[in-house]
């Protein structure tokens, strides 16, 4: 008996752009960035790193579905973005600007964490802009972010830097740190 041909339950679809924050797997970029930066490894950007995306902090993501959920209209579809669309290359520059302020000198080699920031060449298909419109979210049902991209990366590196135990034993036992999905 095929009982999804017969039933089915009404839906809300919500898309978002890209997340960041705590607990994000070590292969996406801002953990990369993070993780490289700390280890003092090569922190390589594809292509020109001019490659823009909308990102969005999770805590924001996670606020916007639990007001979906309460107040979205069943059928419909909701975007959620944060508004804070950035070229790749910023975000590390950001990130190693983050770390330089935070981390002690005398326990790195490099003045800056920027230093090691290294363009490698592009992913094929690497799409140039990835951005949403979350006005719909915002006009209906009044979400707005309430993390800029600044503040929620704080939080991100901080959380990276006080959570090495977690991201440790990830890149030990389970990733070792290529990109998934590439031969």
């Amino acid at each position: 008996m095929a009982w999804h041909k017969t039933f089915s339950l009404p839906a809300i679809i919500t898309n978002c752009s890209n997340n960041y924050g705590p607990f994000q797997f070590p292969e996406k970029l801002i953990p990369t960035l993070i993780i490289k930066a700390i280890r003092e490894e090569q922190i390589p950007i594809y292509g020109n790193g001019r490659q823009i995306r909308d990102w969005l902090y999770v805590g924001d993501h996670i606020k916007a579905l639990k007001l979906i959920s309460k107040k979205g209209t069943v059928g419909s579809s909701y975007n959620i973005g944060g508004n804070n669309e950035v070229m790749n290359i910023d975000v590390a520059n950001e990130v190693c600007k983050i770390l330089d302020n935070t981390m002690k000198k005398k326990n790195r080699t490099k003045s800056s964490y920027s230093e090691l920031i290294s363009l490698v060449g592009d992913r094929p298909g690497h799409d140039k802009r990835y951005s949403i419109d979350s006005s719909k979210l915002s006009d209906e049902l009044g979400w707005f972010p309430e993390e800029s991209f600044n503040t929620g990366l704080k939080k991100t590196v901080s959380w990276y830097l006080n959570n090495k135990d977690w991201w440790e034993e990830l890149m030990i036992e389970k990733y070792d740190g290529k990109r998934i999905g590439l031969l």
